[in-house]
């Protein structure tokens, strides 16, 4: 929006031109985002205290975590109004791959904060049912991959590997229903590692930044030829989305941190990982991004493993609790070097993803 108000008076004011630089705008989305975060912060926290949002903890966990019981959760309603906000005004309106990728973020976040306010006031232990969950994550998955593949353009349903330059297949019309599972999966995956304090908030910043990098470098003609990537025209503009999803994660985490104040709870997790699975397919790194989540794909896979391996044996456990992060916790390490180690391997994860551009 504040392009289009004040690129016109360029003509009186030469210095209005700065914001037509995708740089300055991205960066002053994660500024925005991050200010908007850290000021409402604790007026949010409180106002979910005296509504009594309080996360209610599983009894079967680690005992530290019983301490947490009450801590005011659904803070992802913070992240999604900073982006929102941020979005809006710094975001070139025409962008329509940016506009696709707010409304997963507060579609995912919906239902997220319905299975929350399900759990927290109607004292329902589960929120929406497994499959009631699933059935919306699917609906709003497929808005969203109709939108992409509106606007994507021929490329859309190629499949590109990292390491190959030329797409490996492209699956045409059977792209649809993979990338509604595809976005779905990731939603879950994300849902189940926020289970540590600023565990998923850090190891999607780092996402983050590799997908802030990858969509100006897939956005820009030059760039793209020379890593030997697909070039995406609308992809450029994602970068803000990107930077202002960063400064609200960096936000939230200020009060998400060990020990938290905050929770992002469903409507923060879903929609983060939704939004993970939306970029990648927009930018043609589906594959990749199982390599930039590897510690998504960890947890995940965890609990897949645990519950498989639970059925084979008739009752034994492969880990002591999953997700991976409770097997940890659960085998002596404090839930703070978990975190810390997680996002550690996080940062290698994107920076192995990142090196991928140049082997082509």
């Amino acid at each position: 929006m504040l392009r289009e108000l004040f690129l016109p008076l360029v003509r009186y004011f030469t210095p209005f031109n700065i914001f037509r630089y995708l740089t300055f705008r991205s960066a002053y989305a994660a500024v925005t985002a991050l200010i908007i975060c850290y000021l409402a912060g604790p007026f949010v926290i409180e106002k979910l205290r005296v509504l009594k949002f309080g996360q209610a903890v599983r009894t079967d966990g680690p005992q530290t975590h019983l301490s947490k019981t009450g801590t005011p959760t659904m803070g992802g309603i913070l992240i999604i109004a900073a982006v929102s906000i941020s979005v809006v005004l710094w975001v070139d309106v025409k962008s329509a791959y940016s506009w696709i990728a707010l409304a997963a973020l507060i579609g995912f976040g919906l239902i997220g904060a319905a299975d929350d306010y399900l759990k927290i006031k109607k004292r329902s232990p589960d929120g929406l049912s497994p499959i009631q969950k699933l059935v919306l994550q699917f609906v709003v998955s497929l808005a969203v991959v109709y939108g992409i593949y509106r606007f994507g353009g021929a490329s859309v349903t190629k499949i590109y590997v990292p390491f190959l330059k030329n797409h490996l297949v492209d699956v045409g019309l059977w792209w649809i229903p993979l990338a509604v599972i595809y976005i779905s999966a990731w939603s879950n995956a994300v849902n189940i590692t926020d289970g540590l304090d600023g565990l998923a908030t850090g190891l999607v910043i780092f996402a983050l930044i590799a997908f802030s990098i990858l969509t100006y470098v897939t956005g820009r003609a030059d760039w793209s030829v020379y890593l030997g990537i697909p070039y995406i025209k609308q992809a450029s503009e994602l970068t803000v989305f990107n930077l202002a999803l960063l400064g609200a994660c960096t936000g939230f985490l200020w009060f998400n941190a060990h020990p938290a104040e905050v929770f992002m709870g469903d409507a923060g997790s879903l929609s983060l990982g939704g939004v993970l699975g939306v970029l990648s397919l927009m930018v043609k790194k589906e594959i990749l991004l199982l390599l930039i989540g590897g510690m998504f794909v960890a947890e995940l896979g965890s609990v897949m493993l645990q519950v498989l391996y639970f059925k084979l044996t008739k009752g034994k456990r492969l880990f002591r609790m999953a997700p991976l992060h409770h097997h940890f916790e659960l085998g002596g390490l404090k839930e703070t070097k978990v975190v810390v180690r997680f996002w550690i391997m996080g940062g290698i994860f994107a920076l192995i993803a990142l090196s991928t551009l140049k082997i082509q």
